[in-house]
């Protein structure tokens, strides 16, 4: 049974592309004001330090959870109407809408926490499936270029949402006063607003583009008689088949991704809120104003990350062109690593732009190519759940960080939060040495 396109793709057009990846400039910005705001908003609701990782788990187990599974289940599915992915994008849009207005009115830290496990298994029904469309559509001389875009869209997103709460203040006269719920204003209006954008995206992609219908037009019934005959694996055990037979190019790249991801984890848990405590000198309790302010130049700087990253992303297929993936890949983690490390020596808040475009050219990097170099050696038909199985190697180092990293803030770190972001440093810079050492070009690749 296939489920998959097999014929030769068609070149597509610069607009075609565009279309099809669009959606993910909503998906980002709610994810970047999740990503951006949701220390603070534990901090603000009376989170200590210590328990910041805890209180993120939500995302990288329901990363864990969600996307392979809806990875098999896209595999296998096809409306004549929505296709194979975007099902799943419209679903986990108007779920992830409803939840960014909630998240805001949370009065507790708990009902927070809680809103984030809803939120993030929400942004993972829409997520994991945009991996697998831009493979499933363009052919290898064009892959590199439909990932850029979507690092593209990412940092654009990325960018507005980490200005939007300082711009709904300078610009449209916000207060930053806190809710009823001791959340400040600008910050719930962000969370509206993100609302709005991720369904508007998303809505643009599902209309506006189109997916290849699959090659075996008996495809449904097919699959119908493999349950009858028990010939059918079902999730569990064809998510643990298909890890057992990796392609060697995937095993590589996962342990590239396992060093990588803390570091950025790192950097959302303790960015924001070290720069508003060790640089700023505020208090999320007894000197608010001074704290919101920090973490408003925080988003500002953030912003500038990904400035950078969508002005890089149009850069990529140069580079690729110039020195391949993995180089290209190696070179950027290198960059990024040392923006980070440099938090930690800052004393002006001004530097901290130059440290965040650092940090922009990894992110564009790593929105990219790991996916590009993997697009290209996983099995057609089973694009979806491997883009899933991709993801483990992203949200496991996440979960280890939130079990455990509190425990090494407390007494090793003595919750210096500008530290940890030096060692996220530390382990992108050791990304980039493995991904040097081990990975190998596409043109190389094998699935040994």
């Amino acid at each position: 049974m296939s489920t998959a396109y097999t014929g030769e793709k068609p070149h597509l057009s610069f607009w075609q592309i565009w279309n099809m990846c669009f959606g993910f400039f909503g998906i980002q910005f709610g994810w970047s004001l999740q990503m951006g705001n949701m220390s603070a908003i534990y901090e603000f609701l009376g989170a200590k330090p210590e328990e910041i990782p805890g209180l993120w788990l939500a995302a990288p187990m329901t990363g864990l959870l969600v996307q392979p599974v809806i990875g098999y289940l896209s595999d296998r599915t096809w409306s004549p109407r929505l296709g194979r992915r975007r099902p799943y994008f419209l679903i986990g849009a108007i779920l992830s809408s409803l939840a960014l207005f909630i998240m805001p009115n949370s009065s507790a830290v708990w009902m927070a926490a809680g809103t984030l496990w809803i939120l993030d298994s929400c942004i993972n029904i829409s997520m994991e499936p945009f991996r697998a469309f831009v493979a499933d559509n363009l052919d290898e001389k064009q892959r590199s270029f439909g990932y850029a875009m979507q690092s593209m869209f990412i940092g654009a997103a990325s960018f507005i949402a980490g200005f939007l709460p300082g711009l709904l203040v300078n610009w449209f006269g916000v207060s930053r006063d806190k809710g009823a719920g001791g959340i400040p204003q600008n910050i719930m209006w962000s969370f509206y607003i993100g609302a709005a954008v991720f369904l508007g995206a998303v809505l643009y992609t599902v209309l506006r583009s189109k997916e290849y219908p699959p090659s075996d037009p008996n495809w449904k019934e097919n699959l119908k008689k493999e349950k009858a005959s028990g010939q059918s694996a079902g999730i569990v055990k064809e998510i643990f088949s298909a890890i057992a037979h990796m392609p060697g190019q995937m095993r590589r790249l996962a342990i590239v991704q396992f060093l990588t991801w803390p570091g950025l984890f790192l950097m959302w848990f303790y960015y924001s809120t070290g720069v508003a405590a060790d640089i700023f000198g505020g208090d999320a309790v007894t000197n608010s104003e001074v704290y919101t302010k920090g973490l408003e130049h925080a988003n500002n700087t953030s912003a500038i990350l990904n400035l950078v990253t969508f002005a890089f992303s149009f850069s990529i297929p140069f580079w690729v062109g110039k020195i391949g993936k993995k180089l290209t890949h190696t070179a950027c983690l290198l960059i990024g690593g040392a923006g980070l490390i440099s938090v930690n020596f800052i004393h002006e808040p001004w530097m901290l732009y130059i440290s965040m475009s650092m940090v922009g050219i990894a992110w564009a990097s790593i929105l990219s190519m790991p996916y590009s170099m993997l697009a290209g050696v996983i099995p057609q038909e089973k694009m979806g759940i491997y883009m899933g199985i991709f993801n483990f190697f992203i949200v496991l180092p996440e979960i280890i960080a939130s079990l455990f990293f509190g425990k090494i803030m407390e007494n090793f770190l003595h919750n210096d939060r500008l530290t940890a972001v030096l060692i996220g440093g530390v382990l992108l810079c050791t990304a980039a040495v493995t991904c040097a050492l081990i990975v190998k070009e596409n043109k190389q690749n094998v699935q040994a």
